[in-house]
């Protein structure tokens, strides 16, 4: 999983952390250090206001412990920054219970459907037995497409007509679910939706069928990012946040882009942990996601 994490994270380390690590060689600290350190985060894609928060703490770090060599802030931004990713509540799929329903959410072409394929996967890798359903009913492609991710990780997809109630299906698929013994279902759903439907609405309303059909559900609520789209994916994430009480994150694509910063605004201005990161393109690319794993994938040189 280290391996895997630190290989998605190439793009980050040689880009950004690379230059962050050079301008925190050799020479004195001085204001200037503190605003290359400042741009080149905010180059990371970790936003201006979690930035700015970064730059302060490695400050007053350096002036409690009378730091005067740049290369003495890497440790302290180290620090700072895993001090950020906290540690988050046990994810309740792991949770044992007759049926654990998930359900995923996020705009389209975010890696959404795909993401719930490479969990399906791992998760039956795991022993447990997995089911999918098709919740995005508005388009007949997103109900093909989540049946092909399900016959790659070899699992059953249970969906409904074209343009149907995505509530029904959900409620319907609940049922078939227990019956059938399964133990884990992801619900996918519409990530965008024709001008006359209300997307959140729509969500809530699934969200609502399944806290009404099991105890305490949904168990979790995974979010998609897709981290090339950067602050825009933050922006998204509130909407979503305030629809269907996201528990959870699931980035994709980290492998393709230099903007792993984005990390550390989920965790500080969405106040949500990251549960997966998406790894590369193959159905097997998603790993839990580590902290101190992800810390180290930053840096080219391992802690002191």
């Amino acid at each position: 999983m280290f391996k895997s994490i630190r290989k998605s994270l190439s793009r980050t380390r040689q880009s950004v952390f690379g230059q962050i690590q050079n301008a925190l060689g050799n020479g004195d600290i001085t204001e200037e250090t503190y605003e290359d350190l400042e741009a080149l985060l905010i180059q990371a894609d970790m936003g201006v206001d979690t930035s700015l928060f970064i730059v302060e703490q490695v400050r007053d770090r350096a002036v409690e412990k009378h730091l005067y060599r740049a290369d003495q802030l890497i440790p302290e931004l180290r620090g700072v920054l895993r001090a950020i990713l906290i540690e988050p509540p046990p994810l309740q799929i792991d949770t044992p219970r007759l049926l654990t329903i998930v359900m995923v959410v996020g705009v389209n072409g975010s890696g959404k459907t795909t993401s719930i394929g490479k969990l399906a996967k791992y998760y039956k890798g795991l022993g447990r037995r997995v089911q999918l359903v098709a919740g995005d009913t508005f388009r007949a492609a997103a109900i093909d497409q989540l049946k092909v991710w399900g016959d790659r990780a070899g699992v059953p997809v249970i969906s409904g007509q074209p343009g149907g109630d995505p509530a029904a299906v959900i409620y319907d698929s609940i049922r078939a679910t227990r019956a059938r013994g399964y133990d884990l279902l992801f619900v996918d759903t519409a990530g965008r939706l024709h001008t006359k439907f209300n997307l959140m609405k729509e969500l809530e309303k699934v969200y609502s069928v399944c806290q009404k059909s099991v105890h305490q559900a949904p168990h979790e609520v995974l979010l998609v990012l897709d981290a090339p789209t950067g602050q825009n994916a933050l922006l998204q994430a509130i909407k979503f946040k305030e629809s269907v009480h996201i528990t959870g994150v699931v980035l994709t694509k980290l492998d393709g882009t230099g903007k792993g910063g984005m990390v550390f605004a989920i965790y500080r201005e969405l106040g949500v942990p990251v549960r997966f990161i998406g790894t590369g393109e193959g159905i097997d690319d998603i790993a839990p996601f580590d902290a101190d794993a992800f810390i180290d994938g930053l840096f080219d040189e391992p802690p002191a």
